[in-house]
């Protein structure tokens, strides 16, 4: 706690920029498929559009977060804030598919609700930095928690101004441009809040011009495993990701917008608990223990929730999944960057993000078609959650020998 109290200057920049963002991409995911069924687009389209977004973002963040250590971190982010409004302000604008097509995979669009584009690789970098190896886990821990609040505030206040603007007279599709919109001028505040970074962010040693080392020395061997398997993580969590979860409640259920935001705010504000306790489980029972045995029972959790009966029912058992869900995020972030020197630690993160996104990336283009038919709808959180269950069995197995501290 009293790290998280005495940030100053450029961590506390970083951990304001976290919350902004996530609070943005909270606000967008709770009402983006629900938005793109309004302008006219099929779930077929829908799952399309998602897939190339996240293919999108893949491409732009790979060369923006393994150029980073080079070029400058600081620019880096700022780029990637005018993606956000570039993304914003087409979408806000136009139903053609085409269109949003083009926006989606160039500008930084979160369908997830969790992170997307080069921030998340750069701003892990940037904290390695500036505060202590010893407190680089818990730093992480409150980190994490400040997105998940951050999703769970911008969930709920998707929801909430969409329902505002029903309220008083406005068409359904007027009112989630109005969120979208939003979404753009938080862009802006980025933008603006990124520029008060100072150099003491950047790295003093360059990593290496060549375009195949992708930013990465002797740790490539490391980090291509692990990014492998947080690819099928990933690909396993694109099934369940928060925009489709909202339109499964809203399909099976009848939620409104107003409870769907309740009902994300609650989730991922139990969410960044749980990433706030993981450091006291890293330390007692060790990194990778934590990043796994914490999965588990979150993954057999998600499998059950189609089955449940009711709305109540089911909102409790979501409620116990993520209670537990993000244990293992501020580990594996710590874990990886522990392994790698502190030149290589925006392309490290950097590869390791690409590689969850892009296995995120190609699991709506699945998912989607499900969802528009009723015998297979509860499908999606099946496979989700038995492809991490996969996942966590061959990363321990994998990695239980190699312990990250002895390492440095």
């Amino acid at each position: 706690m009293n790290q998280f109290l005495e940030l100053r200057g450029d961590a506390l920049v970083l951990f304001w920029t976290r919350g902004f963002r996530l609070f943005a991409y909270g606000l967008l995911s709770v009402i983006l498929v629900l938005y793109l069924t309004e302008v006219g687009l099929s779930l077929a389209q829908i799952g399309t559009l998602i897939t190339l977004t996240l293919v999108g973002d893949t491409a732009i963040s790979l060369w923006l977060t393994t150029q980073a250590d080079r070029i400058g971190r600081k620019r880096m982010l700022i780029i990637g804030s005018f993606l956000i409004i570039l993304a914003g302000v087409i979408f806000s604008t136009t139903n053609n598919f085409f269109v949003l097509l083009f926006a989606a995979t160039i500008g930084v669009i979160s369908p997830t609700g969790n992170e997307v584009g080069p921030f998340l690789s750069i701003e892990q970098a940037a904290l390695s930095q500036i505060v202590p190896d010893q407190n680089r886990t818990k730093i992480f821990a409150w980190y994490n928690l400040t997105g998940a609040i951050a999703i769970s505030l911008g969930s709920l206040a998707g929801g909430s101004i969409v329902q505002l603007f029903l309220n008083f007279g406005f068409s359904p599709l007027d009112s989630y441009r109005i969120v979208i919109l939003v979404y753009a001028l938080i862009g802006c505040l980025l933008w603006s809040i990124f520029a008060r970074l100072s150099p003491a962010i950047e790295t003093t040693k360059k990593t290496p011009k060549s375009r195949l080392s992708l930013g990465l020395e002797k740790s490539k061997k490391a980090v291509f495993g692990l990014s492998a398997l947080f690819a099928l993580d990933a690909f396993g969590g694109g099934f369940i990701m928060q925009s489709m979860i909202a339109y499964w409640f809203f399909i099976k259920f009848q939620v409104e917008p107003a409870t769907l935001g309740l009902i994300f705010f609650g989730a991922n504000f139990l969410a960044g608990i749980s990433s706030l306790l993981a450091y006291r489980f890293a330390n007692r029972f060790g990194l990778l223990n934590t990043m796994v045995f914490t999965h588990i029972p979150s993954n057999i959790l998600l499998i059950m929730v189609p089955f449940m009966p009711t709305l109540e029912l089911a909102i409790i058992v979501l409620f116990l999944r993520f209670s537990i869900s993000q244990m293992d995020v501020p580990t594996r972030q710590s874990y990886l960057m522990a392994i790698v020197d502190e030149h290589e630690r925006s392309a490290a993160a950097g590869v390791s993000g690409v590689a969850r996104t892009l296995g995120a990336a190609i699991s709506p283009i699945l998912a989607a078609p499900l969802l528009a038919v009723p015998a297979l709808l509860n499908l999606p959180f099946i496979v989700a959650g038995g492809l991490k269950l996969i996942y966590d069995g061959i990363l321990y197995f994998s990695f239980k020998s190699v312990n990250p501290d002895k390492k440095r």
